[in-house]
């Protein structure tokens, strides 16, 4: 059953997994101490969805506020990356035990399950990760997912809990994914400007959705914003996964804005299949390859990319590694999976089939990057 209504989203029938995404500033308060209170009141909620039958993941912030406020850090423990890994280090376990002791009030179990970007953009380690999580919902545990801010750098991270939760409710199999915010939802303009009106369904994200985003986190404690949760919004489509913004900063969040019908509800639109769902919402390209308009254009047909239309190349990837396609503007059309490395690349880029065995010394490939390896953007 395709969900439609906020309602949905704590209906068994129209959403059998849900995962739920948890900021830092809903989480912890300004001095860096849990708001015990709060997430009673939440995980009350997430037992009652688990009683209607069924499956929750939680994605989790908070281990670096809790771990800064642990270890008496400037700046929240975002001063640098090295107090950034050890307020992460010391916060992780906390955060992992205040979830557990609040779940088994209800006689859940809770799981943590750290992760970083390769573990989701990597496809066996994806696969392995969608394997765990679906066997913890087998099994009735509520698995409990944050980066793994201890290992993680500023080259290898998500950056944003918004982007994270997509990609989880893709290899948890998700119906929907339910983001708590400290906003209602998408306003169609900043919502410090007069006349800011909130926007309840979008069908499918357009340029013009995109152009109601704001960058900024109110709060100063999350990394996210409504741009990251717009690219959540499209993650999750690639999946025929519905996603909701909500305010979450109410007692029982959920209750209270499925009751209001309060947030903003993003339809998919499309669905790809399993692998182009994961390929699509990569975030991490090694590389980049530019692109003439005649290329665009049988790009936009269904065709693979091929080395005569290539203007430029970008990055030192290595063959079977994610690149980014664009336009002679910069703007990213596509993405997939490269099959030459990238000093082959600039040495083929804009010669044709006939000349490229004459560079290689042996017969080319049929495409640099073949059309069943590569998503549209």
């Amino acid at each position: 059953m395709a969900i439609k209504t906020l309602r949905q989203l704590v209906s068994a029938d129209s959403c059998k997994t849900l995962v739920v995404k948890v900021g830092s500033a809903l989480l912890v308060d300004a001095n860096g101490q849990p708001r015990e209170e709060w997430l009673s009141g939440l995980s009350a909620e997430i037992a009652a969805m688990h009683a209607r039958g069924q499956r929750v993941v939680v994605v989790s912030s908070g281990a670096i506020a809790l771990g800064a406020s642990r270890l008496h850090l400037d700046k929240g423990g975002r001063a640098n990356l090295a107090d950034a890994q050890a307020a992460a280090s010391v916060g992780q376990i906390g955060l992992a035990g205040l979830w557990s002791s609040k779940l088994q009030t209800h006689g859940l179990n809770a799981a943590q399950i750290l992760v970083t970007v390769g573990d989701l953009e990597d496809r066996r380690r994806y696969l392995n990760a969608s394997s765990t999580l679906e066997r913890l919902l087998d099994c009735g545990v509520v698995p409990i997912v944050n980066e793994n801010d201890s290992v993680a750098t500023e080259e290898i991270r998500f950056g944003d809990n918004d982007r994270l939760a997509a990609r989880v409710g893709q290899a948890a199999g998700a119906d929907a994914v339910l983001l708590l915010s400290d906003v209602d939802g998408l306003m169609d303009r900043d919502p410090s400007q007069a006349g800011a009106r909130l926007i309840p369904i979008v069908e499918g994200v357009t340029d013009d959705i995109r152009s109601m985003a704001s960058g900024s986190s109110a709060s100063g404690l999350g990394s996210g914003g409504m741009i990251s949760k717009i690219q959540a919004a499209e993650i999750a489509e690639r999946a025929g996964i519905a996603l909701a913004i909500i305010n979450g900063t109410r007692d029982h969040p959920v209750s209270a804005a499925v009751d209001a019908d309060l947030g903003t509800l993003f339809i998919p639109t499309r669905q790809d299949g399993g692998r182009r769902a994961w390929l699509g919402g990569r975030i991490a390209p090694a590389g980049s390859l530019t692109v003439d308009e005649g290329c665009i254009a049988a790009l936009a047909k269904g065709a693979s990319l091929l080395a005569a239309g290539i203007t430029k190349v970008d990055g030192s990837f290595q063959r079977g590694e994610l690149v980014s396609i664009k336009d002679a503007d910069g703007c990213a059309i596509a993405q997939g999976l490269v099959e030459y490395d990238a000093a082959v690349c600039a040495d083929l880029s804009g010669k044709r089939h006939e000349e490229q065995a004459e560079v290689l010394g042996h017969a080319p490939r049929s495409a640099v990057v073949h059309r069943d390896q590569m998503v549209l953007l």
